[in-house]
This record gives C-alpha cells, structure tokens and sequence, in this order.
C-alpha cells in the first residue's frame, strides 16, 4: 500500500490538470482505476523484498530465530510460510503482468484519447514500428522531445513496397488543428525498389539526401477513436502469437528491421515473467539480508530493498537498450538478477542452515 501510494502522487499532479481543463472527476477516477494493475505490476515485487527484510531483521534482533532453532527448527521449516507466499504472489502476478496490466494500459490509453488528452507525438514510440498512418510505416530509434535519431520510414502502396527511408536524425511537429505530424529528416538514405523487379536487391536504387520531409495524418485515427495496440498493451497471448508469425504482420520490412521488432517483443514478454518471479527471488534473497543487517529500524530495511530492486531494475533498462542488439540476447540479460538473487539467497540461507 505504501509503495503503490508513492507510485500514484504523481497521478495527483494529473488530477490536478486534468481538472483544470474541464475532465470531469469521474473520468479521472476511471484513468486512476486503469493504472493501479500496471502499478502494482512494479510494487509488488518491491513490497515482497522490503517485507521480509523488515520481519527477520526484527526476528533475528528479538531473539526469535534462535528460539525456533533450539526447539528444532531448520531455517527451511522457518521460511516455508513466507517462501510460499511469495510464490503464490509471483503467480498471482504472472496473470497480473500478462493480462490485467496490459488490459488497463490500453484501456488507460483509449480514456486519454477519447478526451483529447494524449499527445499525438507520442504515437511514435521509442523502439516500435507504428503502422497507424496510412500507406506508412515507422520507427524511431530515439526520442527526446521533438527530436528523433535512427528513423526508419516504410512508404507502401497497393503493389506493396515503394521507398525505404533511413535517416540518422529528424524532428516532429505537431499540428492538432489540421492533425497532422510533420517529420523533417536529415542526413537520408532513400532505397527505391525496381517497379518490374521489386525482389531483385541488386536494381534497388540508393539516392542520399539532406532532407527528407514525411507528413504523418492522424485525423482518421482520431475521428474514429482508433487506438492501434503498442507493445505494452498487448497481452502475452498477443505477444506469443506475434513473435512466433511477425512477418505476417509486417510483411515489408527488411529482415534486420523484422529482427528489430521480435526482439523488442521478445524482451518485454521476459521483462514481464522476470517481474512477477521476483517476488519469488526477492523473498529468497532477503531472509538472509533481514538476518545480517542487524538494524532495527525501518528506514534501513527500506533502503536496502530499494538498493537491491534498483539494482534489478537497473538490468532491465541494460536489456531495453539492446533490443536493437539481437546478437547480444538481451531477452536472457533480464534473468541475470533474478538467477543471482535466488542462487545468494539458497547460498546464504545454507549457511544460516
């Protein structure tokens, strides 16, 4: 409760925004609602490692595990409660990270842009190719305000394949009144495919420009209410059915850009098992942390939870980074802290044994 609690002030903050621009309150409460199962997705785990450092801290400082010990107790008959509940919570968020959070994401995401709220910048997300915009599509490698690098634009047509489109650098504009995003590239690659031989590579003609503009309409998007599913709305039974068959729904693109977008699905579908068995790892891990602190106060067994999640956390960001990085498998970067949290902690847990 405590940390989901943190995690929302900043929903305060859009409360106060969104109030101010006329929402009506029930709206925001329904946005809230949406963006507690996402939340939770995150605190759980953190809760699970604070809460046994907490307990055995204050067990080992009391006295109590020397009790249980000399009345026969194994330190594996001492955590069996705890350990088991942990790993009912880690079920409980397999289900949480594969199917509720997700479902609350887009939901969230459809509030936002039923009432006008979404920024339409942000249709194009760091890392993804969108297939929102007719006849296009796109991917930003990198994004910071309205500035991107690594672009990649597909243009096709009835016949399938028009022009490709690299740029190592670009900038958006936004105009909401006409709906329309203008992105000016530069520094372009245009790779042209023959018209009677489009499968023929060695007639694709190369043209390098200094810019390139793409103009980018949203206005049937937003007239419908459309909202195309990014990667973190979908569930993992959408993510499983499109890694296994991802060049059938990006037929165009080349086979390092397929590779690109698997990857990226591949990660966030270990990103999302990785969470939920954290709690599971956590637990594991801090028993003997709890034990060997030997402080009494609350604040110190806040702290090395936050250290340790941090550090977690911290390898998940390393392995987002190198979705554009296949070779390197950054969908097994993710299990790296949860192997080495559970291998510490049966370690520890041996020897306290």
């Amino acid at each position: 409760l405590v940390f989901t609690f943190v995690m929302c002030v900043g929903m305060v903050l859009k409360a106060i925004d969104l109030m101010s621009r006329g929402v009506a309150p029930v709206i925001f409460l329904q946005i809230f609602l949406a963006n507690i199962p996402f939340i939770l997705s995150f605190t759980i785990p953190m809760s699970c490692m604070t809460t046994v450092l907490l307990l055995f801290s204050r067990l080992s400082l009391d006295g109590e595990i020397t009790a249980m010990k000399a009345s026969g107790l194994t330190m594996w008959q001492i955590i069996s409660g705890p350990v088991m509940i942990s790993i009912l919570l880690s079920c409980f968020c397999v289900y949480l990270n594969s199917y509720a959070g997700p479902n609350s994401h887009y939901a969230n995401r459809k509030i936002l842009r039923t009432i006008g709220m979404e920024e339409p910048i942000n249709m194009l997300e760091e890392g993804r190719f969108v297939r929102d915009f007719p006849g296009l599509i796109i991917y930003v490698g990198k994004k910071s305000g309205n500035t991107v690098e690594d672009v990649v634009v597909y243009e096709t047509g009835d016949d399938g394949l028009l022009r490709n489109i690299r740029a190592q650098k670009g900038t958006i504009q936004s105009d909401k009144e006409n709906r329309v995003l203008m992105v000016d590239l530069y520094d372009v690659r245009i790779d042209q495919p023959n018209p009677a031989d489009p499968g023929d590579l060695s007639k694709t003609r190369q043209i390098n420009a200094r810019h390139y503009p793409v103009r980018l309409d949203f206005s049937e998007l937003w007239d419908d209410g459309a909202v195309s599913k990014r990667v973190p709305d979908m569930t993992m039974t959408e993510l499983v059915a499109a890694v296994r068959d991802v060049r059938k729904a990006f037929p165009d693109m080349d086979e390092e850009d397929l590779l690109r977008q698997k990857m990226k699905m591949v990660v966030s579908a270990n990103e999302r098992l990785a969470l939920a068995l954290a709690c599971f790892a956590f637990t594991v891990l801090g028993v003997p942390l709890g034990m060997k602190s030997r402080r009494k106060e609350s604040s110190a067994g806040i702290l090395v939870s936050l250290l340790v999640v941090f550090l977690f956390y911290v390898f998940i960001i390393i392995a987002d980074s190198l979705v554009y990085k296949p070779h390197l498998h950054p969908d097994m970067i993710i299990w790296i802290p949860v192997v080495l949290a559970e291998l510490a902690g049966f370690y520890l847990i041996v020897k306290l044994n």
